[in-house]
């Protein structure tokens, strides 16, 4: 990542500190990964590897149990990531290559799992197809057991492959249709131009949404919490090991063990399958995408994807009129007592709390993001790769492990010869203390998709624009400021959108953080959860939704662009 003669790296550097601008933008994003996610990262490591943790691997890895919690977690990410791609993919075929009715709908519903908290769809799980639930058993009389790994399996599908579809429908638009004439006029049929043509052109968005859907579902911890029962996977045990036993060692070593596997298909995904790539050398494409006629198959795939489709709109319509009855599935009369507890009781300050946290997050995270893609696209330094890298770990490290290390870094004051460097953030009693480290991990969630989008923007910007600016006399800072940022307009809005959705949908990397002085919505639904009082925790999600929907409008507004949502959560991570 850091390459160059010792003569070429002192030269770059030197003319980084003729400009301070430049110099203070670099500084100002070295310091913030090393705060935030370095020192962190590096902390829980410490403490994973101390003798007292070491103990610890040899009976974790000695023991059948905990062998085969890492099963789950391996298994689970598996399939997850295997049926989730198999999903996206469906609505990304029947969206470019149908012609049918209804796909707005379809695509509209594909997008709903983006901006709902991670309870929502496993809360309606539990409601219409749990033991009691109004469709297994009130409809059909049957007992089913949803908890375990077939429904936690279900539900992280139904709730993570928009990742897959996203990132496989924009993929599927950019392929040039004129390679598909060229091979039906050779005599190739429909399936074979499919087989031969067009699945080949789209194996490395294949192989990178299943590594992205893999690790995602080993890192999600909401899920497993509601739905896992007797299926333990790490990020649930990591949890119990800190809020339940207390157990600081424990938790930093089970946490070391779900960050190889998902350090490592990030890793692969990031510099193996990216570079995979298969290019048409016929430039922009020309022509229309050639539509499938064959009414089995069009219709089957309709069929297929219309049934996942309504079956969202039912687990998301569960959602909002939950929030009005007294009790789904038993007493169906309307009541506005749920929302009145979010509003006016317990639950007024998480929902506060969480959206001012999100609003000051938010346009951090924005800047940052186009700050740290303009500088690993448009500046020449050495280690622009790893401050590229190291903004990506924002999204690569498990939300458990981020967690666990804010709390071992900043829940005590560091201090050198009795002078306090960093005051405690996490855990802390002060209002501040919770209220930053929260602001700071939601930063940290929500800058890579921005760097992303701007990385890929920037590099569709002729830099003759911006060499022109500072030709004329404008610095690194007007010229940013003026020709770059609105030129990269679209991607800024893609990193606040975002940044917002993600912050305000968080649990995993903030839970360990929340105190009664800060308090967050999600860690209020999984209390409303557990507790059964699923009214509660619908409304929760009704409100957290609408929240979502309001600020993206707002942010659509003030920004004045006419760009799609499914443009911004189309960037591939």
């Amino acid at each position: 990542m850091v390459s160059g003669s010792p003569k070429r790296i002192l030269d770059e550097f030197r003319r980084i500190g003729a400009d301070w601008t430049l110099l203070s933008g670099l500084l100002l994003v070295i310091v913030f990964l090393g705060i935030a996610i370095v020192f962190p990262l590096v902390k829980m490591l410490g403490v994973s590897f101390t003798p007292e943790a070491l103990e610890y691997y040899i009976r974790y890895f000695s023991s059948p149990v905990y062998l085969g919690i890492i099963r789950n977690t391996v298994e689970l990410g598996v399939v997850v990531g295997l049926f989730g791609t198999i999903i996206g993919f469906l609505f990304a075929y029947v969206q470019v290559r149908l012609d049918v009715p209804c796909k707005r709908f379809m695509h509209l519903m594909a997008l709903m799992p983006i901006i709902s908290p991670p309870f929502a769809v496993a809360t309606a799980a539990i409601v219409l197809f749990g033991r009691g639930g109004l469709i297994t058993f009130r409809l059909l009389g049957i007992r089913y057991d949803l908890y375990g790994f077939a429904g936690l399996a279900g539900v992280l599908t139904l709730s993570l492959f928009t990742v897959a579809y996203m990132n496989l429908q924009g993929m599927l638009r950019a392929l040039d249709p004129s390679l598909d004439e060229a091979a039906t006029n050779l005599g190739a049929s429909k399936w074979d131009v499919f087989r031969t043509v067009t699945l080949p052109m789209l194996i490395p968005g294949i192989a990178s949404s299943f590594l992205l859907l893999f690790v995602e579902a080993i890192a999600d911890l909401a899920n497993p919490l509601v739905l896992g029962g007797d299926f333990t996977v790490l990020a649930s045990r990591v949890y119990i090991a800190i809020s339940g036993e207390y157990d600081i060692f424990a938790g930093s070593v089970l946490s070391v063990i779900l960050l190889v596997p998902s350090l490592t298909v990030f890793i692969i995904q990031r510099y193996w399958v990216s570079r995979k790539s298969v290019i048409s050398v016929t430039g922009k494409p020309s022509g229309k995408p050639t539509f499938i006629t064959n009414p089995f198959i069009r219709w089957g795939l309709f069929g297929l994807t219309m049934f996942f489709s309504l079956l969202i709109l039912l687990v998301y319509g569960t959602v909002f009129v939950g929030a009005f009855t007294e009790l789904f599935g038993i007493n169906y009369a309307f009541t506005l007592r749920h929302f009145q507890f979010v509003l006016l009781g317990l639950g007024s300050q998480a929902m506060l709390d969480t959206s001012k946290m999100s609003l000051i997050a938010t346009p951090i995270a924005g800047v940052l993001g186009m700050l740290i893609a303009w500088l690993v696209v448009r500046k020449q330094f050495a280690g622009r790769g790893l401050i590229d890298f190291t903004s990506m770990l924002g999204i690569a490290l498990p939300g458990t492990v981020l967690g666990i290390g804010y709390l071992l870094a900043f829940n005590k004051p560091f201090k050198i010869d009795d002078t306090v460097l960093l005051p405690a953030l996490a855990g802390g009693t002060a209002v501040a203390g919770g209220t930053i480290a929260l602001i700071i991990a939601y930063v940290v969630r929500s800058v890579p998709a921005g760097v992303r989008a701007g990385v890929a923007s920037l590099q569709q910007i002729d830099p003759s624009i911006e060499e022109a600016a500072i030709s004329l006399g404008a610095d690194n800072a007007t010229t940013f400021r003026k020709i770059t940022l609105p030129l990269i307009r679209p991607a800024f809005l893609t990193g606040l959108v975002y940044g917002f959705a993600r912050s305000m949908t968080s649990l995993s990397a903030v839970i360990f953080l929340s105190t009664p002085y800060a308090k967050i919505m999600t860690a209020q639904i999984l209390n409303e959860v557990d507790a059964g009082r699923f009214g509660n925790a619908f409304a929760y999600c009704d409100i957290l939704i609408i929240l979502v929907l309001l600020v993206i409008g707002f942010l659509y507004f003030v920004v004045g662009t006419t760009t799609g949502v499914e443009r911004d959560f189309g960037v591939s991570l």
